[in-house]
């Protein structure tokens, strides 16, 4: 048996990293700009879940197909859990990588080491017609880093230093960083559930 399933998102650094966690399973793979969808949903949820919940029940609903999208990001402790649900546009409305990071570490420029602990957190929501919306969560613990390193990944992994391994998410090679990482916690338990359906 095989079915298509929507990667609701517009990031293609996530649309990546979706299709090699769930390569292994007899999935078409499809996205909103495949699906001809311009428009986006507005994120007014005051949670990971929240918005993620909100994404994976839009598309789905302009779609009709099984649809997954997730709300994630990074939650720094010595800034009170920001970027938190903004992580995305914390330098502003669609900011590239490098200024969200800019301003990350111009915001903790005076943090020591020992405060600057922090957490990615990944909430996949999984939206199919007849079934209830049902959630994934992943979280990931480490420091920031005070300066960019390497150039695998996308978003704040380069600034994510993951004590266990020594290095920054961008450091790391993929499989290295699906092992350990929010979004590969969280996928594997996506992983399970999409196989049991597929049965």
């Amino acid at each position: 048996m095989q079915f298509k399933l929507l990667i609701g998102t517009n990031n293609d650094g996530k649309v990546k990293e979706y299709s090699r966690l769930l390569s292994d399973l007899p999935i078409v793979f499809t996205t909103p700009q495949q699906e001809r969808i311009i428009s986006e949903p507005n994120e007014t949820g005051a949670t990971f879940s929240e918005n993620a919940l909100i994404k994976a029940e839009y598309y789905a609903c302009k779609t009709g197909l099984p649809t997954l999208a997730d709300d994630s990001g990074l939650e720094v402790d010595a800034l009170e859990g920001a970027p938190g649900i903004y992580s995305a546009r914390y330098a502003g409305v669609a900011a590239p990588d490098n200024e969200n990071n800019d301003l990350l570490l111009s915001n903790l420029s005076d943090t020591p080491w020992k405060s600057r602990m922090a957490r990615f957190s990944c909430v996949i929501a999984l939206a199919i017609s007849g079934h209830e919306p049902e959630l994934f969560e992943g979280t990931c613990d480490g420091y920031i880093a005070r300066e960019i390193k390497g150039a695998n990944g996308f978003g704040y992994d380069p600034l994510f230093y993951f004590p266990a391994l020594g290095k920054t998410f961008g450091e790391i090679d993929s499989d290295s960083k699906d092992a350990v990482s929010h979004r590969g916690i969280a996928t594997n338990k996506l992983f399970k559930r999409l196989r049991w359906l597929l049965i």
